[in-house]
């Protein structure tokens, strides 16, 4: 996997790519619900601090979003 940095889609990209990412994870069952725009905005900021990485994936030819813990994980799993 390597890491696609954000800065270089268009804003147009970047949120599709978001708007697909937060469509697979399914419904909200928390105490509130939020808007597909307000979870593009949480999303995005968590992009904006490097909590959440965009990562294309060579093995299935995607991009998915992971968190830094995911790829920490990945990192230390390939690495043995």
């Amino acid at each position: 996997m390597i890491e696609i940095p954000t800065s270089e889609l268009a804003p147009e990209t970047l949120r599709a790519v978001i708007e697909s990412f937060i469509m697979r994870e399914g419904t909200d069952y928390g105490e509130a619900e939020f808007s597909l725009a307000n979870k593009v905005d949480q999303v995005r900021r968590q992009l904006d601090r490097g909590e959440v990485l965009l990562m294309w994936d060579d093995v299935i030819e995607s991009c998915n979003l992971i968190t830094q813990a995911q790829w920490q994980r990945y990192l230390k799993e390939h690495s043995e």
